[in-house]
């Protein structure tokens, strides 16, 4: 596990998660304490989906852990830029151009369902960090 100079903050990769442990915490913390397990204080990084192979007009995308998709990391503000679509809204979408392998899948590539409360507020998210900086801070 890498630590930081100050000793106060490390790191660890693991390619799996400990569920069984996590979980307990996760439930216990905001049962407990009504609060979150764990936030960011900024948005600075986004999953986007990615296709594995190429796509076609009309596929429908099978999201994480499937066979059309995989989730590539971007900067934050390249995601926005792009359109990216969150590797986890994309499951059940139809695609309404072909995409190559190896290329992000956009919101312009896809038909979403526009009433989905996930889409809702992934949509509202998008606009607050267009308004705000991602340090949080109002643009001007």
């Amino acid at each position: 596990m890498d630590t930081d100079e100050s000793g106060h903050y490390a790191a660890m990769y693991k390619p799996f998660h400990l569920i069984g442990l996590e979980l307990n915490i996760s439930i216990l913390s905001a049962g407990l304490y009504g609060g979150p397990t764990g936030m960011t204080r900024a948005f600075k990084g986004d999953v986007v989906a990615t296709a594995k192979r190429a796509l076609q007009t009309g596929d429908i995308l099978d999201g994480e852990g499937g066979e059309t998709v995989w989730g590539k990391l971007l900067p934050a503000e390249r995601s926005l830029a792009i359109g990216g679509l969150p590797i986890g809204l994309a499951h059940g979408v139809t695609l309404r151009n072909p995409i190559a392998e190896g290329q992000v899948v956009t919101w312009y590539d896809v038909d979403v369902q526009s009433g989905d409360p996930a889409v809702t507020a992934r949509k509202t998210m998008e606009q607050d960090f267009t308004s705000y900086g991602h340090d949080g801070k109002l643009s001007k």
